[in-house]
């Protein structure tokens, strides 16, 4: 097996100048570049283009526009000299495992194949509390929140049986009579939905979870574990890459600004000129850019995909480094932290603990949402005084030094990303989700964890939908019809409305 540095170094060397399209075992070649262009290296787009080659199609491309695969699973060096670790500034869990002899979340089957190391972290017991005032025992309250989500993710369940609305997580609080009435329950509540609770869809955010974590409802198991492998999370994919790819299927440093479209394929436009043909493309790209605009399309998309493609949400989810040179801080895996402003700085995990990186000196805290938006607009020195603020009020009586290392990825300010993950709103319709995923014009294929109905915002959920997009490729390929995805022209409400008219 080729190994991992084969494709950092053997692919680097066609990042400047394109290749040829490769020999492959399907026989009708293309007079174009490629049968197929995947624009994105992350897991979806090389999960498709593995899926492909076992279909017998090796002519394909892969156009990715950083310097290595993996997409948004990304890693970064922290430390004072010799003192050095690689932490993970994206995905950083396998989240839902396997149970028994069950089924095996894809993510954890690729890591133990390309022995990824990995550990369990356990997320609801190993934990310790804290308010602005230091040390605080309100775990009891951290218990009844996981209670409370529980029932709601239930009740979520019964209005999917009765075809009731979707709301959002906040409206379903309340009506279980669970709103927070103090710091102490807006912080438990925000450790078990991670973000502004009014920002996520009520049924979406159930079934999202059941599917991942519930074993009754197909799910994994409802463990977590946490990549702590030196080479990187990234390891899984470019390992994977390496057993099949080929060095000119793969174009590196390569950014897409326009792709064309029409009856007899597709042209793709990079940022330094260079034009890309072929019959089909597969678009990987994160929500957040095609939101953002930063890739035109020509002919624009239609008004179903325009209308698809806005009505999800592309969260941030924000880790803060800090390398201290001695640890100071809880025996716990994780710590919460209530402050008066609700997501101010309320999540830590240690990794100097024995099961990570002891003696490493590091911790992290998480942010999401508007608060991540707000640090991405700061100074990296006001950001690690605020950080410092919370960690010298956790403890009173301690002399905090300041920290020898810290670090956090802008991800909303990333033009390649414009944020960390997709996510559902309230009043969430099944319909967005068909046409987010559908094809245009039977030529462009969409792929990503945000194309997942079942697992969107998960690594697994990018895993499937390259999957299942590679399969509906290659039958396009293979021919003599190509079906694509269906779509809906308009996406109706569930009711008609009241007025006929609200316009003159």
């Amino acid at each position: 097996m080729r190994q991992v540095l084969a494709v950092l170094l053997g692919f680097a060397a066609f990042a400047t100048a394109l290749p040829s399209p490769s020999s492959t075992h399907y026989n009708q070649r293309s007079t174009k570049n490629a049968k197929v262009l995947i624009l994105g290296g992350g897991v979806a787009g090389v999960i498709a283009a593995r899926t492909l080659h076992r279909k017998g199609i090796d002519d394909f491309l892969i156009v990715e526009a950083r310097n290595e695969l993996g997409g948004r699973m990304q890693n970064y060096t922290i430390g004072v000299p010799g003192k050095q670790y690689t932490v993970e500034v994206g995905p950083n869990w396998i989240q839902g495992t396997q149970t028994g002899n069950g089924t095996a979340n894809p993510i954890l089957t690729l890591a133990r194949k390309h022995h990824v190391k990995n550990q369990y972290n356990d997320l609801d017991d190993s934990i310790t509390t804290y308010d602005y005032n230091g040390f605080k025992d309100y775990r009891d309250i951290l218990n009844t929140s996981i209670d409370q989500f529980t029932q709601i993710v239930t009740d979520a369940g019964e209005r999917v049986k009765t075809q009731q609305v979707d709301l959002s997580l906040q409206s379903a609080y309340g009506i279980t009579s669970a709103t927070p009435k103090n710091l102490y329950e807006a912080a438990c509540q925000y450790y078990q939905v991670d973000w502004a609770p009014d920002q996520n869809s009520w049924i979406a955010s159930a079934w999202n979870n059941n599917f991942t974590f519930d074993t009754d409802m197909g799910g994994f198991s409802d463990e977590n574990n946490l990549c702590i492998d030196q080479r990187g999370f990234k390891t899984i994919i470019q390992a994977e890459a390496a057993d099949f790819l080929q060095p000119d299927q793969v174009s590196l440093n390569s950014v897409v600004t326009t792709i064309s479209y029409d009856g007899d394929g597709v042209t793709v436009t990079l940022e330094n000129g260079t034009n890309l043909t072929a019959d089909y493309v597969l678009c990987t790209f994160s929500l957040g850019v095609l939101q953002y605009g930063d890739i035109a399309f020509k002919p624009a998309l239609p008004s179903w995909k325009v209308e698809a493609i806005q009505s999800m949400v592309m969260a941030t989810y924000t880790k803060i480094f800090l390398q201290f040179e001695e640890k100071f801080w809880f025996d716990t895996e994780m710590a919460v932290y209530a402050d008066k402003e609700r997501g101010r700085y309320p999540i830590w995990q240690s990794l100097d603990h024995v099961k990570f990186f002891p003696g490493s000196g590091l911790i992290f805290v998480t942010v999401t949402g508007d608060f991540s938006l707000r640090i991405e607009s700061m100074q990296d020195s006001d950001v690690q005084e605020e950080v410092m603020e919370v960690l010298r009020a956790m403890y009173p009586n301690t002399a905090v030094p300041d920290p020898v290392a810290f670090h956090f990825k802008r991800w909303n300010a990333d033009p390649l990303f414009r944020g960390s993950y997709s996510n559902w709103p309230p009043s969430f319709l099944p319909g967005h989700s068909e046409n987010l995923r559908a094809t245009v014009d039977k030529r462009l294929w969409f792929a990503g964890e945000a194309t997942s109905l079942k697992y969107f915002g998960f690594l697994h959920g990018a895993y499937f939908e390259g999957l299942d997009a590679g399969e509906g490729i290659a039958k396009c390929v293979e021919g003599p019809a190509c079906a694509g995805r269906a779509h809906l022209i308009s996406v109706l409400d569930a009711s008609p409305y009241p007025f006929v008219s609200i316009t003159p």
